[in-house]
């Protein structure tokens, strides 16, 4: 390990115990929330309501996992789902440079799979228009549907890699059927990210038109999902590298 990288381990875990900075960062999740600072940014001409700092942190799980296939919940404008297809282009790349091989780019390897109860015929469109999409698939329907988790079990079967990625409905029951029917596709080493964990930690007349609050979200059902399955862990580094982040114990990762 080199200077540099012991310093930037150093000053993320002073990070986990500066209540100053981890105070500023759930302020500032609190005020642009309410504004939907997310919804402003797009990723390769698609809308991705996502935060920076979590893109930044799932380029870099993307990047040291190198998996074979990430299965995302949720997909609205599809931003999401490009820019995981993008870097799971970028790991084809350097593998077939590594190999000294030439890369036929409409036989990608890598590929990232979408689930949604809705895709929007627009956006559907303009995501299968896009250069990416050879290397996404979408599957329309309930993430917790029995017929819907049977396909993406098949499509994961045979993965030596598999990174998770839920950010669908975000009520206790949803997120909880989802991790139980997802979470195990994950392979050792990899993550389960869990978004919008946020919920629990914000005041609840934010949440007065959904289904969801304080009590009743993401991270209570991560709370409950733990319990039985020692196989996960959270990955607090993430958390306290970020300060600001939707998913604070969503990024579970898998020991065995």
């Amino acid at each position: 390990m080199n200077e540099f990288a012991k310093e930037v381990i150093a000053r993320i875990m002073a990070n986990g115990l500066d209540q100053e900075m981890i105070g500023a960062g759930k302020e500032f999740l609190r005020v642009t929330i309410t504004a939907k600072y997310s919804y402003n940014f797009s990723f390769l001409g698609r809308p991705i309501i996502q935060y920076p700092q979590d893109m930044i942190a799932v380029q870099e799980l993307i990047w040291s996992i190198r998996p074979d296939l990430i299965i995302e919940t949720g997909i609205a404008h599809g931003g999401s789902l490009i820019m995981s297809a993008s870097m799971l282009a970028l790991l084809d790349y350097s593998d077939a440079v590594e190999r000294g091989q030439i890369l036929d780019p409409m036989k990608p390897h890598r590929k990232v799979l979408g689930i949604d109860i809705d895709i929007r015929a627009h956006n559907c469109a303009a995501i299968e228009d896009h250069p990416m999409a050879n290397r996404i698939e979408m599957i329309q329907g309930s993430s917790i549907a029995p017929q819907i988790i049977e396909q993406v079990k098949a499509k994961a079967a045979g993965k030596e890699r598999v990174l998770v990625m839920l950010d669908s409905k975000h009520t206790h029951d949803h997120v909880l059927a989802e991790l139980k029917a997802y979470a195990p596709l994950t392979s050792k080493g990899s993550y389960c990210v869990v978004f919008d964990t946020i919920i629990e930690d914000m005041p609840s007349e934010m949440f007065q038109d959904r289904p969801w609050s304080p009590g009743n979200n993401p991270k209570t059902a991560v709370g409950e999902f733990l319990k039985t399955h020692p196989e996960f862990e959270i990955d607090k580094n993430i958390e306290n590298k970020l300060l600001i982040t939707v998913a604070p114990d969503g990024y579970l990762r898998r020991l065995m």
